[in-house]
This record gives C-alpha cells, structure tokens and sequence, in this order.
C-alpha cells in the first residue's frame, strides 16, 4: 500500500525521484506569456524565436502552440494580456471618491510607474505592436479606445456637475491629446531613464490641468487682432 506521507515514485530506471505535479494551464500559460513578452521585446516580433521563447519558459515549443497557438497567436495574446494589466492597474488607482484632479494624477502615475516597472511589457505593447500592421494593431488600438474612455470619463466629471453633466463627446478630442501626451512622453523616457516615474507624472499633470482648469473655469485662449 502506498505510503500517503510520501509522493508517489517513477519506477524505471536505477534511480526513483517524485513524478512532477501537472501544473494548472492558467499557471503554463503565464509561464509561456512572461517568457514571450520579454523575447519580443528583446528582438521584436519578427527576430523572436519560439525556440528561445520555450527555452526561457522551460516549456517544450509543442506545449506553447498546443496552448497559445501560433507565433502570431502568441504576440496577439501578449499585447492582450498587458494591456489588460496595464489598464487595470490605472482604474485600480483612480478611485470614484476621488476629486478629478486627483483621479487624474493618480491615474497618470499608476501609467508611468507600470510603464517603469515592466519595460518589456510596454516595449511589446507600444513599440512592437504599434508597427507589425494587422492583427497586432486593431489589439492596439483596442488598449487605447479602453484608455481613451476613462479619460474621457474623467475629464466629463471634472468639467460638469450633477445637476449638468458634459457629455462626453466634448471631452473626447481632450482625452485623446492627453492619451497621445502619455504614449509620447513615456516612449521619450525609454530613451531618458535618468527621470522618475513621479517627475514625468507632475510634468504631465501641470501641463494638461492646469490649462484644462482654465478651461473649466470659462477662460479661453483667442487669437489676437491680426492672428486669425
């Protein structure tokens, strides 16, 4: 009878040792997708090799395309995955009892200190995927829509009140710039390490609401006589 303290043996071979656990697929899966995100981004979609995506995940390159799929497969399910992660830990930060201008700089420094923290993860979502064409680009751009409607949410309650809400169409093209500051400003950073997660939060904060709350308050900017 099998000895219940102790794991069940293989019993070939001159030597025994404990059968390995079948791991859970959602665990392989994370295995396969840590392994893929760091390789694309080292080499990029194309000079990625699947043989060293399975050696970095110490997974057999069988297993990776009987769970992920094909190479292109794999990218799409990695542009997913940290855009998924990304937009969640930025709505983890913007709390609803929040006032707008703090929402936003908490929303801003949850981008730029994920952004920081997974380099890989935003080298594949924005530098890799923003260039190999379709099906990689519709997923991009899926990310941004997501980003594009919480800023825009943010900024329609900064700008309204209960009584009269904005809607949000008008803050759209507003949400939209400041999306396009983030993206660019954080792409500049990879190249600029030597700044703070926080520095480049504050720099985008004053630049966008401090003249967004002019705005609000009914102050607005006209050409001069002679400029139109």
């Amino acid at each position: 009878m099998q000895d219940a303290r102790h794991p069940r043996t293989e019993r070939s071979g001159p030597h025994t040792r404990p059968r390995s656990r079948r791991l859970p697929r959602e665990v392989r899966e994370r295995q396969i997708l840590d392994a893929a995100v760091q390789v694309f981004a080292r080499h990029g979609y194309h000079e990625a090799a699947m043989d060293e995506i399975s050696d970095v995940a110490e997974i057999s390159k069988p297993m990776i395309y009987t769970y992920l799929g094909s190479k292109e497969e794999l990218f799409v399910a990695c542009i997913r995955r940290e855009a998924n992660r990304l937009i969640d830990s930025i709505g983890q930060a913007v709390e609803a009892n929040l006032s707008p201008d703090e929402q936003l700089w908490r929303g801003l420094r949850a981008f730029f200190e994920y952004a920081n923290e997974n380099r890989a993860s935003w080298t594949v979502l924005h530098r890799q995927a923003s260039t190999q064409g379709q099906p990689f680009t519709s997923e991009l751009s899926e990310w941004r829509q997501r980003a594009l409607n919480l800023v825009t949410a943010l900024l329609a309650r900064a700008s309204g009140t209960d009584e009269q809400p904005v809607p949000h169409e008008q803050m759209q093209p507003f949400a939209a710039a400041l999306v396009g500051a983030g993206e660019s400003m954080l792409d500049w950073w990879i190249d600029h390490p030597e700044y703070t997660a926080d520095a480049l939060s504050m720099r985008l904060m004053n630049l966008v609401w401090m003249g967004f709350g002019d705005m609000v308050q009914g102050r607005r900017w006209k050409p001069r006589e002679g400029m139109e």
